[in-house]
């Protein structure tokens, strides 16, 4: 072995067997290079310096002995105390000579990798030879440099690389999570830079980083350099895509959010020495580029095909981080770890938490954690201000640092103001288990220092900061003892956001998807004004132009974040039923949307008005529907969803069910044709009086309790004078109900129930189970209670 062989070692020598001799973040870029590049993986060439290399370096001069000595004498839970030997350990790291071998090593493969281009740009990478294990984080700890160009400038870099191995968050993670500091050497990679500045870089997981859900690759992308999104400085686009949807080559992308993007790191013009930092600089995105995605369709999928093939080598769950390169357009992979958060949870133990309360809404943004907390608000705009953060706290910053990890413990929450949910904040607040907010653009200026809070990230995509501390419980769910029960458990689920979650609960599938959120909260513009665009004021074009922002005109803005929801939904649960209910908002609520108001009558009274059935085919509304119909036909043909089935509410008679189905057969949505069934809610009284003749034309009914119960017992649910008297156990509801499961049980078609009623009352859900109901659909939140109850009653039996 020569002497450049045993300080410095190419990537295309190394494989993950040589975790001990480049640490995991170098070994990992060999073994894909050596392995995953005949299958279509680009990963830049660069070579690594070795963990012996490193050990020698510290053995000069008595540097290891004094290392270990002011180690050993510090408290680190003493943030002075740590910060001040720290900085002391990094600064005789910094000023202590590389061995010459060392430097020439590097110089000669330097050479090698620049080839014709002398002083090409480099990525000056730091690899823990304890990093990127399954068993723990050490991402993000050690510096990077970024475009650095020139031998002297390199060996800088790779001296502060050196050095940040004791970083302040570096030295309390170990003696935290029990590594001793000196059986950890570091590894400096040394990459070929990617022209990611003239394009996007981002971070992928090859699952869900909030619920842990395995079958999507969920992608995060901004402008220029990809450090902005680790560090959470800005809020990325984000993608999730479906695994076996894409294996299957068809189109796979089930969920687009549009971030902010405001700015974006790229080169200097000139490589500066890492000492001060300005090889890269920020600059801002014009204000049409952040309205775009920073990435096509064709690339997202490229992206988490790419994810699928270093996944399954590595046998796990992995974090990715990828650059494209804004010369030759190509898409690189630029690290790949291990994911060692939601890959190592208790499948069989779910936590659930709920918000007792609520409260005065202060800040929203991104939702990390799926959890709550509550505590007293500190403000933190540097390091300086650290030691305001006490045991309990909630922590507010405009972003949060690596070198905050020491204090970041001790917060019951986080909350930034910029960031997704891949940046640096999100990824400690899953480790330490907490809830994090992010992205909120504004918490630094709405919360005050002291004033105290309640974190919700339970509550979907969204998370909430509420003024005061609400009350909250939390349970915690043994899975793998589920009893069983003769008949099938559906949910209820209005929030696409909250369907990779809500899957892992025991279940049948879903017996109510409702569209209402998906057109209230990811459209929010009415569908007329949609198709009527280009003859609408220019106030309303305004407001609807900045709601499509990254989609090509309102139509398809339209259509696609139906199939958004509907497939995130469908992908969810598969290969269960999912029923997807057509809109069923009343005139009141359609005229909230963004535009509503033109084309939506006043009605007395909205909940026997202008709903459900009646729409379909109206005039007025008729072409709205056909939007519907085709999102529903995109999911089920195109992208192979055919786990959907669709469901008619408030058919008021046996004629208006004919004309909906003659209208769905004219956008191409034909029952019985590929597989579909049309369920029809029964939700009036008609509908169970002649179920008979109404079953003829559909395949099953789901019961809906809750207009059941009002039109039959003449009142109105949403007033409070007589909202006492309603109860779907009354013996007349229950006459009507049970009357349409003996149709539904006589022609031998699907009878279900998706209304409130037994979400509300288990005895109710008892009393359906002994007439012959299928499905009793549920409420999330109260599927293993209702479990539970059910098996305890039914042994009774």
């Amino acid at each position: 072995m020569s002497v450049a062989e045993g300080y410095v070692i190419p990537f295309d020598k190394l494989g993950i067997k040589d975790v001990h001799v480049v640490g995991g973040k170098n070994a990992s870029l060999g073994e894909m290079i050596c392995h995953l590049t005949k299958l279509g993986v680009k990963v830049p060439t660069g070579f690594a310096t070795t963990a012996n290399a490193y050990r020698e370096f510290l053995n000069q001069g008595g540097l290891k002995e004094e290392i270990i000595d002011l180690l050993n004498k510090l408290d680190v839970d003493n943030v002075a105390q740590l910060k001040k030997t720290g900085q002391r350990i990094r600064e005789r790291i910094v000023d202590s000579p590389f061995q010459p071998e060392l430097v020439d090593a590097v110089h000669e493969y330097y050479e090698k990798l620049c080839q014709d281009s002398p002083f090409c740009a480099v990525a000056v990478r730091s690899s823990a030879t304890a990093e990127d294990l399954p068993e723990a984080s050490f991402a993000g700890q050690q510096e990077t440099f970024l475009n650095i160009r020139g031998l002297d400038n390199i060996l800088s870099a790779m001296k502060h690389v050196f050095a940040s191995l004791f970083n302040d968050r570096a030295i309390s993670y170990r003696v935290h999570q029990g590594f001793e500091h000196s059986q950890i050497a570091l590894s400096v990679g040394i990459q070929k830079m990617i022209r990611s500045d003239l394009a996007s870089s981002g971070v992928m997981f090859s699952l869900d980083t909030e619920s842990g859900f395995q079958e999507v690759v969920f992608i995060t992308s901004s402008y220029g350099l990809g450090e902005m999104i680790v560090q959470g400085a800005v809020n990325p686009d984000e993608f999730y895509v479906h695994k076996p949807t894409l294996i299957a080559k068809r189109p796979a992308i089930v969920r687009r959010n549009i971030g902010s993007k405001q700015v974006k790191l790229v080169y200097q013009e000139e490589s500066i020495a890492p000492g001060n930092h300005a090889a890269v600089t920020k600059e801002e995105v014009e204000e049409n580029e952040r309205r775009l995605f920073s990435l096509s369709d064709i690339e997202v999928e490229k992206l988490a095909e790419q994810a699928i093939i270093i996944e399954k080598h590595y046998g796990r769950p992995m974090d990715i981080e990828w650059a494209k390169d804004g010369v030759d357009k190509e898409i690189y992979i630029v690290q790949a770890r291990p994911e060692t958060v939601k890959s190592r949870a208790k499948a069989q133990v779910m936590e659930r938490y709920h918000l007792q309360g609520k409260g005065k809404i202060i800040v929203e943004g991104r939702s990390i954690g799926q959890r709550i907390g509550a505590g007293s608000v500190k403000i933190v705009h540097n390091h300086d201000e650290m030691d305001k953060v006490q045991p309990g706290d909630v922590l507010v910053a405009d972003m949060t640092d690596p070198d905050w990890e020491p204090i970041m413990k001790r917060a019951s929450a986080i909350v930034t103001n910029r960031g997704g949910r891949t940046c640096h904040a999100a990824i400690i607040a899953r480790e330490l288990g907490i809830p994090a907010v992010v992205g909120t653009h504004n918490a630094t200026k709405e919360l005050k220092d002291d004033q105290e809070v309640t974190i919700s990230c339970a509550e979907g995509d969204v998370g909430f900061v509420y003024e005061g501390k609400l009350p909250f419980d939390v349970k915690k769910i043994e899975l793998n003892n589920m009893p069983s029960i003769p008949i099938k458990v559906m949910m209820n689920i209005a929030n696409p956001d909250r369907a990779f979650d809500f899957q892992s609960l025991p279940n049948a599938g879903i017996g109510l998807a409702r569209l209402e959120f998906i057109i209230s909260q990811m459209i929010g513009i009415h569908p007329n004004a949609c198709l009527d665009f280009e003859k609408l004021s220019d106030t309303l074009k305004e407001q609807i132009e900045k709601r499509i922002s990254g989609y090509a005109n309102p139509l398809e803005f339209y259509v696609k974040k139906l199939v958004e929801g509907i497939s995130t939904l469908a992908c969810a649960f598969t290969p269960q039923r999912v029923i997807v209910r057509f809109s069923d908002f009343k005139s009141n609520e359609y005229a909230n949307l963004i535009g509503g108001a033109l084309y939506e009558p006043v009605e007395e009274n909205p909940m026997i008005g202008f709903r459900g059935a009646s729409r379909y085919a109206a005039p007025s509304f008729k072409k709205c529907f056909a939007l519907e119909c085709e999102a529903i036909r995109f999911v089920r043909e195109t992208m192979g969803l055919s786990n959907v089935e669709v469901m008619v509410p408030f058919v008021r008679t046996v004629e208006e069910g004919k004309r909906v189905l003659e209208v769905m057969a004219e956008n191409g949505l034909k029952r019985g044709e590929k597989d579909l069934k049309v369920i029809m809610m029964c939700e009036l009284p008609s509908n169970a009086i002649l179920a008979e003749e109404f079953l003829e034309h559909f395949d099953g009914f789901s019961i809906g309790s809750n207009d059941l119960t009002q039109l039959t017992l003449g009142l109105d649910r949403d007033s409070g004078i007589v909202a006492g008297s309603f109860d779907e156990r009354d013996g007349a509801v229950k006459f009507l109900m049970e009357k349409a499961i003996v149709a539904c049980k006589k022609q031998n078609k699907y009878i279900g129930i998706c209304g409130q009623g037994p979400s509300d009352h288990a005895d109710l859900a008892l009393w359906l189970v002994e007439k012959g109901i299928d499905s009793v659909s549920l409420n999330p939140d109260t599927v293993l209670e209702t479990w539970l109850f059910l098996a305890k009653e039914l042994a009774k039996h």
